[in-house]
């Protein structure tokens, strides 16, 4: 048990999911204090007067140490992360540095001051390419890249960890994040944008000249990749509820956040076109190598052990939102980060 009053520490909360999770946890009334090195976060995304926002690196012990014995964390969240695919292949190093490494140190602190619970924002990119169909917590996690692995070693070092001295943690393995605040206050900017989603919105907006669609010859009914695309507020949600489960004395999870719904390539496409009214240019090419025909969780465990369940399945209620942060003043971008660490 901790004390529920007790501040959070949320690392990465400046982030496209970290931000959204605390602007939750701020409404519930809870204490939070985000760390932050806005390399892709946003200081613009922290929305609540309340919460205090320390640009810093994980990795830095001193900093961390003064903010443990500033505040008495009573549990914290860990969002920071590099999240490139791509890039992780390419720069391997640079992601075993950040993902996996830097945490390491988090965690070292962590165990000197007696803190002893963990919320951890994994990906269903652990699994790789699944043995079976939907994916639920007992299929092999072999991923396939990097960034995946980066995040399995992690879930691995926490084990190890409640094993050793008593770190009661969650891992929660996301699939497709998607969506956005439905106020249009604050939403999904990344930079470079890979995410499917805001990629056909740039389409629509002219941002890009068109939406690449790789492979159409998938085993799929529609012959487009299949995807869960899971609401970034439905995540917020678990976040909560993996934190009360742990406060409240429960074991450590490790859990799929996804809807259970698969939605294909092209029927994004025409819930953008539905929602914004806009036709969006598309041009079809060859299929990505690595890429699954489908990846859809089963979500069963997150609904017996934290009572968690998505509440937005239709995939429309995904677009709508991000049409909304899109369309609105800011044109789906904050604007340029002041803070300097």
């Amino acid at each position: 048990m901790i004390n529920p009053s007790a501040p959070i520490l949320v690392t990465g909360g400046a982030g496209y999911i970290g931000s959204h999770t605390v602007r939750l946890l701020a409404s519930q009334g809870r204490k939070i204090v985000v760390l932050d090195n806005l390399v892709f976060g946003h200081q613009q995304a922290i929305v609540d007067e309340g919460v205090e926002l320390v640009v810093g690196d994980v990795g830095d012990q001193d900093l961390v140490r003064e903010l443990f014995a500033k505040h008495q964390f009573g549990a914290v969240i860990h969002f920071a992360a590099f999240a490139y695919v791509g890039e992780s292949v390419t720069d391997p190093l640079k992601y075993y540095q950040n993902n996996t490494a830097e945490p390491i140190k988090l965690l070292q602190v962590m165990q000197e001051v007696g803190c002893k619970v963990f919320v951890f924002s994994s990906t269903c990119a652990t699994y790789g390419v699944p043995d079976k169909l939907p994916i639920t917590e007992t299929n092999i996690q072999d991923p396939i890249n990097p960034y995946g692995r980066s995040k399995l070693m992690v879930e691995w070092i926490l084990k190890d960890c409640d094993r050793a001295w008593g770190l009661r943690s969650a891992c929660l393995r996301y699939f497709n994040a998607s969506g956005c605040s439905p106020d249009g206050i604050i939403g999904e900017d990344h930079d470079p944008e890979t995410h499917l989603i805001p990629r056909v919105m740039m389409a629509v907006t002219g941002e890009i000249e068109y939406l690449e669609v790789f492979g159409t010859d998938y085993n799929t009914p529609d012959g487009t990749c299949i995807r869960d695309y899971i609401h970034v507020e439905d995540l917020a949600d678990a976040h909560a509820r993996a934190l009360d489960h742990l406060a409240a004395g429960g074991e450590s999870v490790r859990c799929n956040l996804g809807t259970g719904v698969g939605v294909s390539v092209k029927q994004i496409i025409n819930a953008v076109e539905e929602v914004t009214g806009k036709t969006v240019p598309v041009k079809f090419g060859p299929r990505r190598p690595g890429d699954p025909d489908s990846l859809v969780a089963d979500p069963a465990l997150a609904k017996s052990v934290l009572g968690w369940e998505a509440t937005r399945r239709d995939v429309r209620q995904m677009v709508g939102p991000a049409w909304l942060w899109v369309s609105g003043p800011n044109k789906g971008r904050y604007p340029q980060n002041t803070l300097s660490t």
